[in-house]
């Protein structure tokens, strides 16, 4: 592999400006073309980096042999095909989240990948926020206690999607979180209650309950037609609390807070229940732990290239995507 990674990006929509801006920032790599079938957006491209070439045709991407790596920011149903073709012709590929729609389709990307030796990554951009990586510290540290429910909200007034709902749309992040800090855990059942108010077939709303071992309860709530935006995941613990909120200044609150259960021997002895319980409420701190900030998008990107250059295992590779896709698929399939 060359000192620096030749890099190409298809797709410069909603999400790949930021993309754009953070590969022509990086040393490691050099930005050498820029994919996009409109005209507006390549004019942007131009605009803004005057030396990277464009192009309307993916071709031009995956026929150059000196191109090393892809990244892939298209619509969701174009992933598959595009990642597919990207490892076809021996280049690595970060692929936006989703990275494609079906177990069938990852494990074929899996496949390709493995057999020409190739990085499979997908965009679980949230993987790389130190505020996450300090709660799953937290979490470990044992901190917490037992970890009896995790609820996030994920809501927002805007940006109606055609090719994918509200679920596949904003749920793979919380997926994707939820996952990194239960590690190895998978959930034993997966259900799904939603509305398509706006287009029919694509739900706007959508309520997803994953039930995991341990009586660990998880509820993701995604809507693109609430009126607030809303970026919370709450984690109840036995011994303590953690709210994150995305949105805020001091992403992490821990609450020192719970109910104790404590056995007393009942008065009558009633031997089919001679123990009842006593409820002891606790409500001390709160803590907001300090956090070194890094932009997340950099540091995932820089990620993908220490996977390239220095043979990383994959935080977001193709294990952990096959277990967001197959949750999403469960749930789309009731």
């Amino acid at each position: 592999m060359k000192s620096k990674i030749k890099i190409a990006q298809i797709g410069v929509g909603y999400w790949g400006p930021n993309l754009l801006r953070n590969l022509a920032l990086n040393p490691r790599c050099e930005l050498s073309m820029c994919v996009d079938l409109s005209d507006e957006r390549k004019n942007y491209v131009k605009s803004l980096y005057p030396n990277i070439k464009v192009s309307s045709n993916a071709n031009d991407v995956f026929d150059n042999a000196e191109i090393d790596a892809v990244v892939i920011a298209t619509p969701v149903k174009t992933h598959y095909q595009l990642a597919t073709k990207a490892l076809k012709n021996k280049k690595h590929i970060l692929v936006e989240k989703p990275m494609a729609t079906t177990i069938k389709e990852v494990e074929k990307i899996q496949f390709l990948s493995e057999k020409n030796e190739l990085v499979a990554m997908s965009g679980h951009t949230f993987l790389f926020n130190p505020a996450v990586k300090k709660i799953k510290e937290i979490i470990n540290s044992g901190d917490l206690g037992e970890i009896r429910y995790i609820y996030s909200q994920r809501l927002n007034l805007g940006r109606i999607r055609n090719d994918v709902d509200a679920l596949w749309n904003l749920a793979p992040h919380d997926i994707s979180i939820i996952k990194f800090w239960l590690e190895d855990l998978k959930p034993l059942k997966v259900s799904r209650y939603g509305m398509d108010y706006l287009q029919k077939g694509i739900q706007d709303v959508s309520f997803l309950t994953l039930t995991y071992p341990n009586n660990i309860l998880v509820n993701i709530h995604v809507s693109w037609l609430d009126p607030n935006k809303i970026r919370t995941i709450t984690i109840v613990g036995s011994k303590k609390m953690i709210v994150y909120d995305d949105l805020s200044k001091n992403k992490i609150a821990i609450y020192d807070k719970g109910i104790d259960r404590k056995a007393i021997l009942g008065e009558n002895m009633d031997f089919d229940n001679n123990q009842i319980f006593d409820f002891n409420h606790r409500s001390g701190d709160v803590k907001f732990p300090s956090i070194n900030w890094e932009e997340p998008l950099s540091a995932e990107i820089n990620h993908f290239f220490d996977c390239i250059q220095n043979k990383y295992k994959c935080l977001t590779g193709i294990n952990h995507t096959k277990e967001v896709i197959s949750i999403l698929q469960k749930a789309s399939t009731k």
